[in-house]
């Protein structure tokens, strides 16, 4: 795992399970242990957890889990600062449901002017070894990463487990506003991208407090429903 830490902590807001007053203490516990967790608030009427610190959204989510809950994470940052990419397979043909195999999740946070931070977790890589994120010039995904472009920045290696599983938190020399509509590929190759390899298009998502939806307008669901629905297709965090 690549971990950089922000100078200046960030507020995400997290929806889970609680329930009465232990819930609360175990929940702030579990997320307390970080080195860098400044404060954690939790609504028990809402069902949500508001952590400032200045490390990955993704650690908070696994300290979560670690209580036997699952998280969604709600909100992160300030309006117009985040961003997401959810990077898929456009080597193989659809599945039974008209979906793409999803390898990877990325949360994009903005920082500074020009600078945002990159929470990525891949999961299912194969093989294991050497893998290298990078952030393409164009959002053309007619031949997957091959129509993306030239590469913009290359973040740094990651290395994937016996699982398939790795994640890096780490910084990037761009706004959020010059990174959407562009795309996000991830290929075992430092250089080039191949049809085989993990693309997506980077998306504006919604600060902290700025998502109070709990039905998905285009799908009906909850999104305790559309959670499961992700978990299903791999993506954990």
């Amino acid at each position: 795992m690549t971990i950089t830490k922000i100078e200046k902590p960030l507020e995400t807001v997290y929806n889970t399970s609680i329930t009465c007053d232990s819930c609360v203490k175990s929940i702030t516990e579990s997320i307390m242990k970080n080195d860098g967790v400044e404060k954690v608030e939790c609504d028990v009427p809402n069902q949500t957890v508001s952590v400032i610190a200045n490390i990955a959204p993704s650690k908070i989510i696994e300290s979560i889990q670690e209580t036997g809950r699952d998280a969604i994470i709600r909100g992160v940052g300030t309006p117009n600062s985040a961003a997401v990419c959810i990077l898929e397979d456009f080597a193989n043909q659809l599945n039974s449901k008209n979906e793409r195999e999803v390898y990877g999740l990325a949360r994009i946070v903005k920082t500074k002017e020009n600078e945002s931070f990159v929470d990525l977790t891949l999961t299912g890589m194969k093989p294991k070894g050497s893998y290298f994120a990078s952030i393409r010039s164009s959002g053309d995904l007619s031949n997957g990463a091959l129509s993306t472009g030239p590469s913009l920045y290359t973040l740094p290696e990651i290395k994937c487990d016996d699982t398939g599983k790795c994640t890096q938190f780490t910084s990037i020399p761009f706004g959020i506003d010059q990174l959407i509509g562009r795309s996000m590929t991830v290929s075992n190759n430092i250089k080039d991208v191949f049809l085989d390899s993990m693309v997506g298009v980077i998306a504006r998502s919604a600060g902290a407090w700025e998502n109070d939806k709990y039905v998905c307008s285009c799908t009906g669901k909850n999104i305790w429903q559309e959670r499961s629905d992700a978990k299903h297709r791999g993506i954990e965090h």
